[in-house]
């Protein structure tokens, strides 16, 4: 343990000299790099170099312990106890933080939402969860932006893709991948039944140029002109984008720019981390060893969270978690119900190291 942990202040250490060198800035991309790799190494360093010092006295106590002279042994006796208490409690944290880190968690992550099965009351649906997120990404001091957003005629949406820009925002996100489902008795029922529908949500890191490389000989792009309301530039201009990615078929557009530069940028941002996402799987899927966990595989077609509004819970069916607590959660409160995603998602981890 004491060796490994010495390697990792050494890398730290070594990252700082890196940073510190009058040409570190001169590639900014390499430099981001290495100064997120400072950071999330942070913590585990000074947890460390605690370690070794609680480590260090321990071994110097129980050689007085070991030794002649009494009233030496008779000072650290009760030292003793209280050090291996706290190395035990030391060794545990240090167990979590060495877990390897998924190097997408600090990036900013792409939220994709789509109604499901229910008709209207699932695109209604699917406008709750959008507000959810955006108040929950409210909470963290995030910012979003709406890359495309098509609207449902009965209310709701139908899909909406947005991108939130913030620390650690795909890191906290990236449990909520799958299928929610709700219970609740819609306005229109005068029978007073309730009704079950469903919308999906997708949540991917946004790719970085250093990411993932997209050949332009590959893309097909588009251009039509914009549907729905916005006015004469909207029908007159073939401002929207439409995007095909030919080696795999995947097909993005974006609409809600009145520039069609604009739009392409949006649209080669979604682009590049869908593309990313099926690397992701890909590599997941070549490694036999890889640990299964639902909890973190972001499975689209699982049913994840059932939000049943005539009992006013949520209930997670991955780690079987139920929150009495709806219009907290529907008003963006999802720490709890993420604390836990993370800390079953670790347990797993740990288990599998």
């Amino acid at each position: 343990m004491i060796d490994k942990l010495q390697t990792i202040i050494e890398r730290y250490d070594t990252l700082a000299e890196l940073m510190s060198r009058p040409d570190a800035m001169h590639n900014m991309k390499a430099f981001t790099q290495l100064a997120r790799e400072h950071s999330g190494l942070t913590e585990l360093v000074e947890l460390s170099k605690k370690y070794i010092d609680t480590y260090k006295q321990l071994q110097d106590d129980e050689e007085i312990l070991n030794g002649d002279d009494p009233e030496l042994k008779e000072l650290v006796r009760d030292e003793i106890g209280h050090l291996r208490e706290d190395i035990a409690l030391q060794e545990e944290r240090l167990k979590v933080l060495l877990i390897p880190k998924d190097p997408n968690d600090n990036k900013n992550t792409i939220l994709e939402i789509r109604s499901g099965t229910g008709g209207d009351e699932a695109a209604l649906f699917a406008g709750n969860l959008y507000r959810m997120y955006l108040r929950f990404t409210e909470r963290q001091n995030w910012k979003s932006e709406i890359m495309t957003l098509h609207d449902n005629e009965g209310g709701g949406i139908k899909e909406v893709i947005v991108t939130i820009m913030g620390e650690g925002a795909y890191g906290l996100l990236k449990f909520e991948s799958g299928v929610h489902r709700v219970q609740r008795i819609p306005e229109t029922e005068s029978s007073g039944r309730v009704h079950t529908s469903a919308a999906t949500v997708a949540v991917l890191p946004e790719a970085e140029d250093v990411d993932i490389e997209v050949n332009e000989g590959d893309l097909k792009i588009d251009t039509y002109r914009a549907s729905g309301a916005g006015g004469q530039h909207v029908n007159k201009t073939e401002s929207a984008i439409r995007i095909t990615h030919n080696p795999t078929g995947l097909v993005v557009t974006c609409q809600d720019e009145t520039s069609q530069h604009k739009n392409r940028d949006k649209a080669m941002k979604v682009l590049r981390s869908r593309l990313y996402e099926l690397e992701m799987e890909r590599q997941h899927n070549e490694r036999a060893d890889a640990r299964k966990s639902m909890v973190s595989t972001g499975d689209r077609s699982a049913k994840i969270r059932t939000y049943n509004f005539p009992q006013g819970r949520v209930t997670d069916h991955r780690i079987n978690l139920t929150l009495y607590k709806l219009n907290d959660i529907m008003d963006g409160d999802l720490t709890e119900t993420i604390e836990a995603l993370q800390l079953e998602d670790q347990k797993a981890a740990m288990e599998a190291v």
